[in-house]
């Protein structure tokens, strides 16, 4: 079997959250090896925009009338996207710590692992 065809397998039978939970995990680990390697310029940039693309994409989704979350949850991913956007500028031009996105991301897979 293919890689591609064992993904696509993957990808139809995993459950969401776990891919969610997956997903969150392969992202924070970017932004701990950018931290743990004082990254700057591009591995910085990288990973905080693929951190940033994460949470814009939960965003889009929370806008969507068929999702299933709750209203106030809904609402709350939405206003914690705003904020990895705005924070994230912080880290790629004034230098601010990594350590308030990873911690963010951390929470986010605990709640995901606990359901």
């Amino acid at each position: 079997m293919s890689l591609n065809a064992y993904k696509a397998a993957q990808a139809a039978t995993e459950d969401p959250r776990v891919t969610e939970y997956r997903i969150f995990g392969q992202v924070t680990g970017a932004l701990l090896n950018a931290k743990e390697s004082n990254a700057i310029g591009t591995p910085l940039v990288e990973a905080v925009d693929w951190n940033r693309r994460l949470w814009r994409t939960l965003a889009a989704d929370c806008m969507d009338d068929r999702n299933t979350l709750t209203q106030d949850v809904r609402a709350k991913i939405i206003s914690l996207s705003l904020w990895v956007s705005k924070y994230s500028r912080s880290v790629t031009r004034e230098k601010a710590p990594l350590d308030p996105l990873i911690e963010i991301n951390r929470n986010i897979m605990q709640g995901l692992q606990a359901s």
